[in-house]
Order: structure tokens, then sequence, then C-alpha cells
């Protein structure tokens, strides 16, 4: 059973969404934006069950034991519905069976009627359009959640009839005790997955847990622990590898992102407490002290190059081949 207390971080989207339960001011239309994994979903449900408890706590947050809670917690409630869709747009007959008709049906065992719409920009314009003359005079008891990671795909007429709540980051910190106490991961696996996630809580959940994140963490680190060693054509041969695993490449380059900042946060403080990767401790040392502040910097953009080249399809020998080359001049 999903509350707003049981939500890491987003404290100013959570307070705005309780005032307004307990001033009785909660708008029809709402719109949620985040990228995927960064708990937008997870904050409409929690909103949704919320609105619909039959005995809110103190500070407006839902029971978890009415019986609208637990019809919400077995996804069985009567008053929150979810818009699905078959194919990758979301058509303009689905907006009309699944809200617009059924809008018209009051509530059946509650004050609201929910309705949240996963992926909205995937709404074609004809969607959005019949969506929109929804918004315009909705029935009083309904509440409509849109979720989107593209709010520029969206009507600016919608926009503008909703109330928009962007989702922030959540702290390293936050994610890493979270994925510690809640699902016992390791202290060294979770500060990485928080480090590589860069507060997407949902992200960090999914590789702390993911047997490919950790192979793609122990292949980035057999790697970076010789790679001063190594020919350059060795290298390539392995990162070339690494483009063929099952996990994206660029995930790849966000590990070894990690790896180069922790180098450089030691060769700037020499505190080992501000390290992901504590357990290289030895290797980490060993690397700073043979490069300078301005060639770790040169190493960390020529990493973060690697993915703009690649977005612009140049080819991915020569984008690898020139970050690599930065990080053998500095050896």
């Amino acid at each position: 059973m999903i509350r707003f207390n049981d939500i890491i971080g987003q404290e100013p989207i959570k307070k705005h969404l309780q005032t307004a339960l307990a001033q009785n001011n909660v708008s029809h239309a709402y719109l949620f934006c985040g990228d995927s994994g960064s708990g937008r979903h997870t904050l409409a449900k929690a909103f949704a069950r919320a609105l619909l408890c039959e005995q809110p706590t103190p500070d407006h947050d839902a029971c978890g034991h009415c019986k609208s809670c637990l019809q919400a917690a077995s996804a069985n409630h009567p008053d929150i519905r979810v818009i699905t869709h078959e194919k990758f747009n979301i058509r303009v007959d689905e907006i009309r069976e699944q809200l617009n008709n059924d809008i018209q049906i009051k509530p059946y065992s509650s004050k609201y009627k929910v309705y949240i719409i996963p992926d909205a920009h995937r709404m074609n314009e004809q969607a959005q359009n019949a969506l929109l003359k929804t918004l315009e005079e909705p029935p009083a008891y309904a509440v409509i959640i849109l979720l989107s990671d593209n709010e520029s795909a969206l009507l600016p007429t919608i926009v503008s009839r909703c109330i928009t709540l962007q989702m922030k980051p959540v702290s390293e910190k936050d994610i890493a005790d979270y994925l510690v106490q809640k699902l016992q991961m390791e202290q060294d696996v979770a500060e990485i997955a928080a480090g590589f996630c860069q507060g997407n809580i949902g992200q960090a959940i999914r590789f702390a847990q993911s047997e490919d994140f950790q192979i793609m963490k122990n292949q980035v680190m057999q790697l970076l622990k010789q790679i001063d060693d190594l020919p350059l054509s060795s290298i390539m041969e392995i990162v070339h590898g690494f483009s063929k695993e099952k996990g994206n490449f660029y995930d790849y380059l966000d590990l070894m992102l990690l790896w180069y900042r922790d180098i450089l946060m030691y060769k700037a403080t020499k505190d080992t407490n501000l390290l992901l990767y504590r357990d290289e401790y030895s290797t980490i040392t060993k690397q700073a002290s043979k490069r300078s502040y301005e060639e770790l910097e040169r190493i960390i953009e020529a990493i973060n190059k690697v993915k703009l080249r690649l977005d612009a399809n140049v080819n991915f020998e020569l984008a690898v081949e020139l970050m690599l080359l930065v990080i053998k001049e500095t050896c």
C-alpha cells in the first residue's frame, strides 16, 4: 500500500497535494511531469488513495486499512480508472471510451472519481482534443491526473487547464538509505546505484536489483582498474564488447563517469568516505596521483562528449576512440 509517507523525496509536491486535501481545494486536473522512474505514477496512486480514503490520517494521507484503501491496494477500486492503450499512441476512441463516456457516471462509493493517464504525451492530437472538451467542463467529482515526461508534446490548452507539478531528483543519500533500509541492499551497491541513477529513485531500485547492473559494474571495474596498462587496441576491443551487451552502452559510460568523479573527489579531499567505489581505494589513489585536476576534468568531458556524438550518429568506433585517446594521454 503506497501512501505519501512511503514516497522518498518530492516533499514540495506532497505538501501541495496534502494542503489541497486539507483545504478541500482539489483541482479537477493535474499534470505530473518527470522522467520514467521519477515516481510520478507512485505519487499519482498515493494521491488517488488519499482522495478516496474513508479514514484519512491527520496529515491527510491514506489510512491504509479502510475498505477504499484495500480496494486501491489491490488495483480494484471502482472509482480509480487508469487509462490503457493497445498501441504506442493513445487514440481518440480510447479517451472517449475510457474517460469521456465513463466520467458521466457518478462515483460508485467515493466523493471523487479519479482518472490517471500514464504517458499522456502519447495521446494523438484527436485524443488530446477529446480530452480537452472534458477538461473544459469536468464534473465536480472528477480528478484527472496526467503523467508525462514530455510536457511539450501536450497541447498548450491542456497544460493551461492543469496544475503542473514537476518531479525533482531525489538526493543520492535518500536513495541509498532507502535501498539499504527497505530493500536490504549492501551499502556499497546502494551508493553506486544511487550515484549512477542521478536522483531517479525508480531507476535506482531497478538497477540495484538487476543482475545485469552488477555484471555491467564488474565489467567496467575490470577495465578501469587496468586501463592505464592496456594498449589502446585491447581497450577498444573490450569497450566494443560493451556495446553488444544487453545493457545500454550509455550505462557503461555513466559507470565510467562515476569512477573518474571518484578519482577527482579523492584528489581534492583525500576523504575516502566520499567515494562510491571505496573498495577500489588503492587503484583510485594510484590513478589520482598520476593525473592533474585538469586531466581528470578532460576525461570527464570526453566521456560526456561520447554520448553527444553517439546521439548525433557519429561512428561508434571514432567516438569511443576519441574518448580513450584522452584517457590514455593522461596516464
